[in-house]
């Protein structure tokens, strides 16, 4: 296809936000002077700071993200890239998510608690539209450094930003609501747990059961349980449901592939 203009400031668009992000990254790890994020605004977004945070372990999935994103930069900025359609429907928009993220470090870092909320939220917003693109302009002969590096690391990145939402939220609820609130900590945590289940089958389901959301929801969800069963604050109610949802939103995805990948031909 032909290139034009902005093909090329779409390349060079997604390597800068992705340089942004790797850069906010290493500042939130303390590695360019900066606090880790599990000690910033009060030590609020630690794993053993709200009923629904994760234990620490959890966390390392990033690195799988970022790898993925990274890789995602580069191939993206290959000449064969630049003028295709999947390009044009996605650079942009990758772009867009990769700019958020690092954005959630930044306030994290120098904003409120509340701007962490806000910016994550807008995050799982456009990378939901992004998968969702993904999905609809996917068509067989896009190949497999398109189906792992698209639709692959953005769903990875959407299950995992989708649980995150859910323990900010509850980070800066546990932080500014009343002390004896803590009574409904139980009751609201499994309610919760039980929607982010329904969002995460609902995910696989309009894309046509895609296994990377729920893998990286399953995976934050075991870790928010072994965090509620084995560590502080304790909470057996949610760590049962955890591991439910974690259970139901990772297998039955993987389930219903592979069928699909078993069924004959032509059924």
């Amino acid at each position: 296809m032909t290139s034009r203009p902005l093909d090329l400031l779409r390349q060079i668009a997604v390597l800068s936000a992705v340089s942004f992000m790797l850069v906010a990254s290493a500042l939130g790890t303390g590695l360019l002077g900066g606090t880790p994020v599990r000690d910033v605004q009060g030590g609020a977004l630690d794993s053993d700071a709200s009923y629904l945070a994760p234990a620490g372990p959890a966390f390392s999935i990033w690195s799988v993200i970022y790898i993925g994103l990274v890789a995602y930069a580069i191939w993206q900025a290959l000449p064969r890239q630049r003028a295709t359609e999947r390009q044009r429907d996605l650079g942009w928009l990758v772009a867009l998510t990769t700019v958020l993220n690092g954005m959630w470090l930044v306030a994290a870092q120098f904003w409120t608690l509340t701007a962490t909320v806000v910016v994550i939220a807008l995050l799982l917003v456009a990378l939901a539209i992004t998968f969702r693109v993904a999905v609809v302009t996917r068509t067989p002969g896009d190949g497999v450094a398109d189906a792992v590096l698209l639709d692959g690391v953005t769903g990875l990145h959407l299950g995992w930003v989708t649980l995150a939402t859910v323990a900010n939220t509850a980070a800066l609820l546990t932080a500014t609501v009343p002390s004896d609130w803590e009574d409904a900590a139980a009751p609201l945590g499994v309610t919760v747990l039980v929607v982010v289940g329904v969002i995460g089958l609902g995910i696989a389901w309009a894309s046509g059961w895609r296994v990377t959301p729920g893998l990286a929801i399953g995976w934050g969800a075991t870790w928010l349980a072994v965090g509620r069963l084995a560590g502080e604050p304790q909470s057996t109610a949610i760590g049962v449901t955890a591991i439910v949802v974690a259970a139901v939103v990772a297998v039955l995805p993987l389930a219903v592939a592979g069928l699909r990948l078993l069924r004959p031909q032509g059924d």
